[in-house]
């Protein structure tokens, strides 16, 4: 079937299902297809462009090393008799050059990654189908049921022999020879006995093969769905394990997934280190206990990490060993399946941590055990240095490979359809998009730096097809980049010449949080420096900012209540007691670092477990240089839950936070205007949809009567005070006081308005609190007009610093036209 192909990576399944064409136009309506689509750009408003500078997303200084790199001609799939797409097809309607005509230049590199895209999709729907059908590898290799037995098949086009092991034939393959088709897949059928299925469930199971030095070893299945170790044998190899349970045994979802939130608060966790005790933490525990904990706290999105099994758990669960299988040291595919079901009975959706980025190093129970030194052709991997990441010493794969691109995409779909997951946050997406892995970058906003030999279109077009077939199989899928280059487009669609991800992390906020906190008196702190930082992102493209994640608390840093209490959070966190200067600022500096940073950093919020009531201490994994201990990977939840202590201050303004962006919907609206940032009173003004935040970062200087501008005229009242008694506060803003705007300057004028602002009103400004202002609504009629209304607005920050580290930013005013519109758009 396939011997004109003239491949350079081969498909190989054809031969295992005749294909009958019945679907192979069936993915052509969805929005990631772009033959004949016609691009909608953002188009209403104006689009003011700033220059280079204006699109800078804040970027990371890397802290990966250095790594050589030798350009090699990649393994990329080609069909003579494909027909390819026109550069007038791509491009006549090129919604990312409309909004950024700065890419401009780089309009050739766009074409030819549209094109590959265009290309691969087009020879996965001729011989495999459709998109959807390929992402279905799950069903036909490893372990399936099929007529009177059950099947298992392996891609390995480099092995001699191969021989299938385990408990149920005494781990002697000789009477379980595999068979090799043209196309380096082994296969075999284990026939039923007695009505009973060849091989038990939840048995061991292993892979049994010889390469090309006569040798044979054992390896894990590539798609295995579980694997255990022993728990007696210190350092134990994992085992593949036949996990098919009966009818009665398998867990079966009652609830169906809530509804996609406008934007996402998520709540950051590890299954594993979320108990109390010096242990692994289960998936039941962590539903029962943890859970409730997170919707109390008015969340409406989890996002696990380390899902995917990985054989050394001090990795955090980044570096996976088996990619289909749920790490078991948490319990069971249907416990998972359980802790889904009731996060999505609470109404919070669950996105995975996914690592399509590398794989771990490990032969014997990983990926990498399939490598036996053949070409990139025959592996999963890239060979040489292209295929090994020396400081993550772990594996890169070949995203150019057609059996790669089943296995990565039958991944997802394996976790959105078995699990049902509600989205995924990719890890290491910097490492995939660039040959250099982000290696000794420093990203300047350079766009040269984004777009040339440098950048891996084969990874791009992968990344792509994730994106497309995500959205075909669940429309109302969240998917996040974890990139820290901040690359054009990586948060745009595909039909604009994207990539696709709906959100990229906001990685610059946290490491300027970190260096205000470690590094400068509180009289150093710049105003316009953090508004830049928090609202320097790209136009268009959503961000989740966080304050703080797993990556700030993990062994040899602190979270930010560390840094700012440090020792004293052992003895100076009871409430019987006055609270001393130290905890004073550091609760008060603490729930201001988070809240600014959700209000004003981005489109999405997200904190890790632990940081929401200020958790002390970093993370540190059990490992030989600790003794392998579990003192450190926990969460201390009695911290909070003990009344008189004021960890649950910090826990009650997280509540109260996410409680606001619930009632009024903040973080999905892009009218978003920064008012003021004053340097000599440290106090920045903004307002985000239709609240008006005051911060006052002063550590002495209160302000009464403190003049703030507004947009719309009329009464506001306080909807949300730091300084409350409840969070710890000194109660000394009025919450029931009426504030009346005044009319300011000529209608219509701005720079005669003040702070460019239409109206104002009059408030009182503690030191280092945060204070929301709602308008009150006098009647239905205008909370129509207000709802129907479209608002087109100025941006300014008077006179805001330049980032001179990342090259973004203007020396005066910062002017950024945004206006309320889809939810395409971020405003900033």
């Amino acid at each position: 079937m396939y011997g004109s192909l003239g491949l350079l990576a081969t498909p190989v399944l054809g031969s295992l299902k005749p294909f009958s064409g019945k679907d192979s136009n069936k993915a052509s309506s969805h929005n990631c297809c772009l033959a004949t689509q016609k691009t909608i750009g953002v188009t209403r408003g104006s689009q003011k462009l700033l220059g280079h500078s204006k699109f800078i997303f804040p970027t990371k200084i890397s802290i990966y090393g250095r790594a050589n790199y030798s350009p090699k001609i990649s393994v990329v799939l080609t069909d003579d008799n494909s027909a390819s797409m026109t550069a007038e097809e791509d491009t006549e309607n090129f919604g990312l050059l409309s909004i950024d005509p700065s890419l401009e230049p780089f309009r050739d590199h766009f074409i030819q990654r549209i094109k590959r895209y265009a290309d691969q999709k087009k020879l996965i729907e001729k011989y495999e189908g459709s998109l959807e059908e390929f992402a279905e590898g799950y069903l036909k290799f490893g372990f399936n049921k099929e007529e009177g037995g059950i099947v298992y098949r392996e891609w390995a086009p480099a092995a001699q022999e191969a021989q299938v092991i385990g408990d149920f034939n005494g781990w002697d393959g000789s009477n379980h020879k595999m068979e090799k088709n043209q196309f380096g897949v082994w296969s075999i059928k284990i026939p039923d006995a007695g009505g009973n299925p060849g091989i038990p469930h939840n048995s061991r199971v292993k892979f049994r093969f010889k390469h090309g030095n006569g040798n044979f070893v054992d390896r894990i299945p590539a798609w295995i769905k579980y694997a255990t170790v022993d728990p007696t044998k210190f350092a134990s190899p994992y085992d593949g394990v036949y996990w098919d349970p009966p009818p009665s045994e398998r867990y079966q979802f009652k609830f169906p997934r809530p509804p996609k939130p406008e934007a996402p608060r998520i709540y950051e966790a590890h299954v594993g280190m979320s108990s109390s005790e010096l242990r692994v933490n289960s998936y039941k525990e962590f539903a029962d206990d943890v859970l409730p904990r997170i919707r109390a706290n008015n969340y409406n999105t989890v996002q696990l990490m380390a899902v995917m099994e990985h054989s050394y758990y001090g990795s955090f669960g980044y570096h996976v060993t088996n990619f289909f299988a749920v790490s078991s040291r948490s319990g069971t595919p249907e416990d998972l399946k359980y802790l889904i079901d009731k996060a999505h009975s609470l109404g919070l959706q669950v996105l995975m941590d996914v690592v399509h980025s590398h794989a771990s190093n490990n032969v014997t129970d990983g990926l990498n055990g399939f490598d036996v030194g053949q070409s990139s052709q025959d592996s999963y991997f890239h060979t040489g240095d292209r295929g090994y990441h020396k400081l993550w010493d772990s594996r890169l794969f070949n995203y150019a490979n057609w059996e790669v691109l089943r296995f990565l995409l039958s991944n997802l779909r394996w976790w959105l359809e078995e699990f049902k997951f509600d989205g995924f946050r990719y890890d290491g997406v910097t490492s995939m998009l660039y040959h250099h892995h982000g290696i000794n970058m420093a990203f300047t906003g350079n766009y040269d730096e984004y777009f040339g030999d440098q950048t891996d279109v084969d990874a791009v077009v992968y990344l792509m097809l994730a994106r497309c077939l995500i959205n075909n199989i669940l429309p109302d899928a969240t998917v996040i980049a974890e990139d820290v280059s901040g690359m054009p487009g990586l948060g745009r669609p595909i039909s604009e010449g994207g990539i696709g991800f709906d959100y990229r992390l906001a990685m610059g906020i946290p490491d300027k949080w970190i260096d205000y906190v470690k590094n400068k008196s509180d009289e150093e702190w710049s105003m316009q420096e953090i508004s830049w930082s928090l609202t320097n992102r790209r136009y268009s493209e959503k961000c989740i900012a966080y304050a703080e994640s797993h990556d700030q608390a993990i062994v040899g840093d602190k979270t930010i209540a560390f840094l700012l209490m440090d020792k004293e959070m052992y003895s100076g966190m009871s409430s019987i007691v006055d609270a001393s200067p130290t905890i004073e600022r550091g609760i008060a500096l603490h729930k201001m670092i988070h809240f600014l940073t959700m209000a004003l950093g981005g489109e999405g919020y997200l904190n890790f477990m632990g940081n929401e009531f200020g958790h002390p201490e970093w993370i540190d994994f059990p490992r030989e240089g600790n003794g392998w201990s579990y003192d450190k990977c926990r969460r201390q939840w009695d911290l909070v839950d003990t009344d008189h202590l004021r960890y649950k201050f910090m826990n009650e303004f997280d509540r109260a936070m996410n409680s606001l962006d619930e009632k009024y919907s903040f973080l999905a609206s892009t009218k978003q205007i920064v008012s003021s940032t004053n340097e000599d009173d440290k106090v920045i003004v903004f307002e985000r949809g239709n609240l008006v935040f005051v911060f006052n970062f002063h550590p002495e200087n209160t302000y009464d009567g403190y003049k703030i501008g507004c947009d719309l005229p009329g009464k506001y009242r306080v909807a949300l005070d730091s300084d409350a008694w409840e969070f710890g506060g000194h109660g000394r803003v009025g919450h029931d006081v009426d504030h009346f705007t005044s009319p300011e300057g000529i209608p219509g004028v701005p720079e005669t308005n003040f702070n460019n602002r239409p109206n104002s009103f009059k408030v009182l400004a503690p030191p280092r609190t945060c204070v929301v202002y709602y308008r009150v609504e006098e009647n239905l009629e205008e909370r129509h007009d207000l709802e129907t209304s479209s608002i087109d607005e100025t941006v300014v920050v008077e006179e805001s610093a330049p980032d001179e580290e990342n090259g973004a930013g203007p020396s005066k005013a910062r002017e950024i036209e945004v206006e309320e519109m889809g939810a395409g758009t971020s405003g900033d």
